[in-house]
């Protein structure tokens, strides 16, 4: 049983997550520091808390969706004391070591922690097709789990030690973030070379050299010049990052790892504050002196 739900960070991932499961029957209380967020769920049914440890007093579970691991550390200690808190299940990108400290001290307070982040997007989010990289003690993940099929189709076990989800997720991410730089590059070659961009998008999708860039994210985001899959290019560059930190943490040399995570630090460090991970793309256009897509 999953008793009292919590929820708190409720940006793109986190409110969508919030309202599944309100739709699903659960009661849930909810926080986050844009009042504004908390009050939209408020409309549709949930409790608004005006603190973390407010949530943690009212909540047996509580899910969080924040930003970085900064902030998640922060939340976490703010939630320690809660006079309902059992479980903690924490659905962000925090890496491996912000998850093992925040299991070392919730642990201090009898909490059971369950790392659980998510690959999916806003809109994956809004339909419960997420896919989960979840860990953690077996008691805990099945007293949730409930839960988490309510925002998953896809829920993948990887381990039973907190921070084992992280590291699964920001190695994903990492090759999520190659694949879009690497397509960036060939296609600013291709374009210049005068091929189609629609039309090599469509060879390599059937070729082997097809990756979910060249099929979803290039076709809908970058032909479309649209930019705007959801996930932001600042968080994607934070995600890099804390892969190439847990391989420095394991001495496991990551040539690759190192050059795309250059790139886009150089990218965050251009972009604008909001900026789609797909607009790296222009970038590369601008070391090619060309344009993928639009009017070129």
């Amino acid at each position: 049983m999953t008793g009292s739900v919590g929820f708190v960070g409720l940006g793109a991932m986190g409110a969508r997550m919030a309202a599944r499961l309100l739709d699903a029957g659960h009661a849930v209380t909810v926080c986050d520091t844009r009042a504004e967020a908390a009050a939209e769920l408020a409309a549709q049914g949930a409790g608004a808390a005006a603190s973390p440890r407010e949530v943690a007093d009212a909540a047996e579970t509580v899910l969080v969706s924040l930003p970085s691991p900064e902030v998640v550390r922060s939340v976490a200690g703010e939630l320690r004391g809660g006079a309902a808190l059992r479980r903690y299940v924490d659905l962000s990108t925090t890496g491996a070591p912000v998850a093992e400290e925040v299991a070392a001290m919730l642990a201090e307070d009898g909490v059971d922690c369950v790392d659980a982040p998510v690959s999916g997007g806003p809109a994956g989010a809004e339909r419960g097709r997420l896919t989960m990289m979840v860990s953690g003690p077996q008691d805990a993940l099945e007293a949730v789990r409930p839960l988490l099929e309510e925002l998953a189709s896809t829920i993948f076990v990887v381990g039973d030690r907190p921070g084992q989800g992280q590291t699964a997720k920001v190695i994903n991410n990492l090759m999520s973030a190659s694949a879009i730089a690497i397509t960036a590059e060939a296609m600013a070659l291709g374009v210049k070379a005068g091929l189609d961009p629609a039309t090599l998008l469509d060879v390599v999708g059937a070729s082997s050299g097809s990756n979910n860039a060249a099929l979803d994210k290039f076709p809908k985001q970058v032909l479309t010049r649209r930019f705007d899959h959801g996930f932001r290019l600042a968080l994607m560059a934070k995600d890099v990052r804390l892969c190439l930190d847990e391989a420095d943490r394991r001495d496991v040399p990551m040539l690759l790892g190192s050059t795309v995570d250059q790139l886009w630090a150089v990218a965050a460090g251009k972009a604008a504050d909001g900026d789609d991970c797909t607009a790296i793309v222009r970038m590369f256009e601008d070391w090619a002196g060309t344009t993928i897509g639009g009017e070129r």
